[in-house]
């Protein structure tokens, strides 16, 4: 590391030693005479074969990238050119010691290809612009820079040589020029270099080279030939000493640092190209004062169009900043998803409301949607929330705000005074009859209505409008209510049984009631459907239809339906083995739609049979037609079971909408025709009109099930003259609390007991 940095060092103290002899030797020819002024030509080619050599070490030894091994190879063809070049005159001038050679042409062409290799080398530095307009901008900007500069240097430099009476060569005059089109060109190239792979400063000293050729100009033109001394023993050299510089910055470069363009360069060009202005306006102007007038208007043009550009570009980005504000302004007042407006937009406008008069509000939840995510996915889930918000805003869009709260919770801001909360829900409603989305689901919603006089706490209106759409969850799907006084505790007391399901989960306070499915005809117990209670320890014993809805809003239906299946399966398995094979045909827990959406549930019914050892064909699952319409994973998944040889009946059967189509792809086993099929089908005498009537559906599900192969279970007899008409019109197995109610195990054992003693003596 250390024979690394060692080395660009001598290549600078090299070159610099080289300019400083070339001074001394000048001053020293000043006060004495002393030897021939040709010797002022040595100090350039010796200095550039430093430089040349310094370039020549670091493309050995140092570690660069393509571009940057590209750019010092062409800069080691400059200075070896232009070192040998100016070799050239040394030795024409040590010829001829009488007076100063001029350059010969063989020289100067080789001092013009370093030159042009300079150049070229400068050209390809990359500017790191991928955008064309930015490019665009930039030629643009250096072409004005170039201008602006280059004025300058042909007034005071190239102009008085022209024209001066001590005719100047033309190869001098070619070199010179050359080295002003380097100096303007590198300066406005690097001003623009905002990084990359060859050093910035390393860059800055190449391109300061050029300047050298601006100072012998200066020279030359109040010097005469007496100038070209100091311009080749002073001058000149310190370009190559300034090219060893830029080796050693490269060899050792800075931390990387993102530059700035030079803007302020084509404003400094201008104010440049107007001091030559000036000097030729007073007097006839010469042809080269004419160049430099054209220049200077060529140059006021090119900044005109500049700021035209820069006007339409200030435009733009203003435009540009405005449209952002305006979208984030969206985005922070509006869903991302949905794009209805959001929660904080809401509340903002119904306080607004609040302020100036009464305000009403609707709260929209969809039901089991969460069901619908589970089992269909996420993808399928936000599609149809999309498709919900259409429907509110199409439904709400003359006379409400409708506004996305999160995951599956609408809400509509009733805008127009006249306008009623019920009829926006009705409306509402009454879109939700048709399916939503691609994917043609059926869904229902509950919606909340309140509303408050002015002056209310926003947050006392939303728990109102809260707590009638819990109540209009209660009542069923797809309903609205309007909230009133005293809604609250009853929601309050359903949260509360919510709370306390897990605890009594946990603490063993389920049990399982049985009731029994009867043969008809000879009044023998063929199957029990199992009933799940709760035994509160305050309370007493809560309703199933209190209870159960809690559970499915809490999502606990799901380990309750797992304990009573484990546990029905259980009890059946010893029911078995103490009465007999026979004793039982029919084991039914019920299954709710949540518990099909588990994917562990065909896991849970094979672990059940498993642990308890009750054969697959005894157990029943008893499911309803809406959890069964539920999509593929359900379908899979009552497949599977059927598969396992566990038995499945249609509960509630006929009170459905797609009950007849639901048969062919559902693999039931059994129909259970619903009770409100049952209710006062004894009330009419047989063959009258009535009666026929009543008895329609109970004589076409029969015969259904016939066609099918089906078993049919009639539930909810009450009476006997019930029995005895479902008898004749061809049912064989019942239930119902004529026949038999929901009892607790003991009493079913003693049931079971009973007849299988009376049976065993036969």
């Amino acid at each position: 590391m250390t024979a690394d940095r060692r080395a660009p060092k001598r290549y600078v103290v090299a070159t610099l030693g080289i300019t400083a002899a070339g001074a001394l030797w000048y001053v020293l020819w000043l006060a004495t005479g002393i030897g021939p002024a040709t010797v002022a030509y040595l100090p350039l080619p010796l200095a550039s074969a430093a430089a040349a050599a310094a370039v020549l070490d670091l493309l050995r030894r140092a570690p660069l990238t393509r571009p940057a091994r590209q750019f010092w190879r062409l800069l080691l063809v400059a200075f070896g050119s232009i070192g040998l070049g100016f070799a050239g005159l040394a030795v024409a001038g040590f010829r001829d010691t009488s007076v100063l050679p001029s350059l010969p042409i063989a020289a100067a062409v080789l001092a013009g290809i370093g030159f042009l290799a300079a150049m070229w080398a400068m050209a390809r530095v990359p500017l790191g612009i991928t955008s064309a307009n930015e490019r665009w901008r930039q030629w643009l900007d250096r072409s004005i820079a170039f201008l602006g500069s280059g004025t300058v240097l042909f007034h005071f430099g190239l102009a008085p040589m022209i024209t001066a009476t001590q005719q100047w060569t033309t190869q001098t005059i070619t070199l010179l020029g050359m080295s002003f089109a380097l100096a303007a060109g590198s300066i406005t190239k690097v001003a623009y270099v905002r990084g990359g792979p060859i050093d910035r400063s390393a860059l800055r000293l190449v391109a300061s080279t050029g300047l050298a050729g601006a100072v012998v100009a200066l020279l030359l033109v109040h010097g005469g030939d007496a100038g070209s001394v100091p311009a080749h023993a002073v001058v000149m050299p310190f370009a190559a000493a300034l090219g060893a510089l830029a080796v050693r910055r490269q060899w050792t470069p800075a931390a990387a640092r993102p530059g700035r363009a030079g803007t302020w360069l084509p404003y400094l060009a201008v104010a440049a190209a107007d001091v030559p202005l000036i000097a030729v306006i007073p007097g006839e102007p010469s042809w080269p004062d004419k160049v430099v007038i054209a220049a200077s208007v060529l140059v006021t043009g090119l900044v005109t169009i500049r700021q035209f550009v820069a006007f339409r570009e200030n435009a733009r980005l203003l435009a540009d900043k405005r449209a952002s504000q305006e979208r984030l302004e969206h985005e922070a007042t509006h869903d991302g998803l949905t794009g209805l407006a959001n929660r904080a937009l809401f509340r903002r406008r119904l306080g607004a409301q609040l302020a100036q008069g009464d305000a009403t509000v609707l709260l929209v939840d969809l039901d089991d949607f969460k069901t619908i995510n589970d089992s269909l996915g996420h993808d399928v889930g936000d599609d149809l929330l999309i498709a919900l918000a259409e429907v509110l805003r199409r439904e709400s869009v003359t006379d409400g705000l409708p506004v996305r709260l999160g995951g599956d919770e609408f809400a509509v801001l009733v805008t127009e005074p006249t306008a009623l909360g019920e009829t926006i829900a009705q409306r509402i409603l009454d879109a939700f009859t048709a399916p939503l989305s691609a994917h043609r689901l059926l869904v229902h919603a509950s919606i909340g209505i309140a509303t408050a006089p002015a002056g209310t706490p926003l947050d006392r209106l939303l728990r109102a409008a809260d707590v009638a759409m819990y109540a209009a969850k209660q009542r069923g799907k797809g309903n609205w209510v309007r909230y009133h006084d005293g809604m609250a505790q009853p929601v309050a007391n359903h949260a509360q049984l919510g709370g306390e399901l897990r605890r009594a989960l946990d603490a063993g306070e389920f049990t399982v009631h049985y009731q029994p499915v009867i043969a008809l005809h000879t009044g023998r117990i063929v199957g029990v459907e199992a009933l799940v209670r709760w035994q509160h320890p305050t309370r007493g014993l809560i309703s199933p239809a209190e209870f159960i809805p809690a559970a499915e809003s809490t999502g606990l239906i799901v380990p309750l339906g797992r304990w009573v299946l484990r546990e029905t399966c259980r009890q059946a398995a010893r029911w078995l083995a103490e009465f007999g094979p026979d004793a039982l045909q029919k084991m039914g827990p019920n299954v709710s739609a949540r518990q099909l959406h588990d994917p562990d549930f065909v896991a849970d019914v094979q672990a059940a049979l498993a642990d308890s050892g009750l054969p697959a064909d005894h157990l029943v699952l008893e499911l309803t037609e809406s959890a069964v319409l539920r999509g593929p994973q359900v379908s899979r998944a009552l497949h599977q079971l059927h598969a396992l040889g566990v038995r499945l009946a249609l509960d509630d059967f006929g009170t459905g909408e797609s009950s007849l189509s639901l048969l062919r792809a559902f693999p039931a086993d059994i129909i259970k025709l619903d009770k409100s099929f049952v209710d006062g089908i004894e009330l009419d005498p047989p063959g009258s009109p009535a009666a026929d009537a009543r008895q329609a559906v109970a004589r076409a599900v029969m015969q259904l099930a016939l066609a099918l192969g089906l078993d049919t279970i009639a539930e909810g007899i009450e009476n006997a003259d019930q029995a005895h008409r479902l008898t004749e019109l061809g049912y064989t197995l019942g239930q119902g609390y004529h026949l038999a109610r929901p009892m607790p195990a003991a009493a079913m054992s003693d049931l079971l007991a009973a007849q299988h003693n009376a049976v065993a003596p036969a």
